[in-house]
């Protein structure tokens, strides 16, 4: 399978790892494999999409800003406690949702094939404005709220 502009289909496997601590045996899942669709599927190993849209593009670029953009791989965990991959994501407020709803989520360093495929991508649909969120009552182009009242609080 070829990936287009904005789907790259990915082969990922996870392995589980057993670690003693103490006199306790932790049980962890790592990433084992990530290889592009285009490559012979490894034994085990789950066909995922990389998908972009449109309106993640801020946040790919805050990815890739970085000094260490990150992939983000999105999880199920079945009863068994095995983790199988479900998705993979280049935004960090989609593997945050996650992890917030108590779901796994593995990270990786992003490959330079996949960071430059994005870039493509943003370039063909254009850089979004990154802007934090507003107070809605504060209009800072006009100079209007709280903090910009120079009586508040005073008496006359």
């Amino acid at each position: 399978m070829q990936h287009t502009e904005s789907q790259w289909p990915m082969h990922v496997s996870l392995k589980k790892v057993e670690k003693q601590v103490g006199r306790w045996t932790s049980v962890t899942w790592e990433l084992d494999q990530i290889l592009p669709a285009t490559h012979q599927a490894p034994e085990g190993s789950t066909l995922i999409m990389l998908e972009l849209h449109k309106d993640e593009r801020a946040s790919y670029r805050l990815n890739l800003d970085m000094d260490n953009a990150m992939l983000y791989i999105v999880c199920d965990e079945l009863e068994d406690g095995t983790w199988v991959p479900a998705a993979i994501s280049a935004d960090q407020n989609v593997a945050a949702g996650c992890l917030e709803g108590d779901t796994p989520v593995l990270n990786l360093p992003m490959p330079g094939a996949v960071a430059c495929w994005i870039e493509a991508f943003i370039t063909r649909h254009g850089e979004v404005e990154i802007c934090a969120h507003r107070r809605k009552h504060v209009n800072r182009r006009k100079n209007e709220g709280p903090s910009s009242n120079n009586n508040f609080g005073q008496r006359n």
